[in-house]
């Protein structure tokens, strides 16, 4: 499986570290009211969704860049990658 690295172009999935749902970016306020439920529910339950998917893979035997992957689960078909810090940014508001 080829990944298209933004920077590198594409890669062997084998560079690549996979680290579950993307949606792991976005972590509970850890002084907010019911913070702990939060940590909790943040950490320990997650889809397992068939299709199309967001992933977060870290390229470890590369520039060790965080990517945002997204891909259908059930032909591994990769559809596009993001710099994760990138996607960070944009949810924030924040520029390149």
């Amino acid at each position: 499986m080829l990944i298209p690295h933004p920077l590198l172009g594409p890669r062997d999935a084998q560079e690549f570290t996979y680290l579950g749902d993307a949606s792991l970016l976005n972590r509970p306020d850890g002084m907010a009211e019911g913070a702990l439920d939060a940590f909790n529910r943040h950490v320990y339950l997650r889809d397992n969704p068939a299709g199309v998917h967001r992933e977060l893979w870290f390229h470890e035997q590369g520039d060790r860049s965080w990517l945002i992957v997204t891909r259908n689960t059930l032909t591994h078909e990769i559809l596009g990658a993001e710099l994760a810090r990138d996607v960070a940014l944009a949810q924030k508001g924040g520029a390149k």
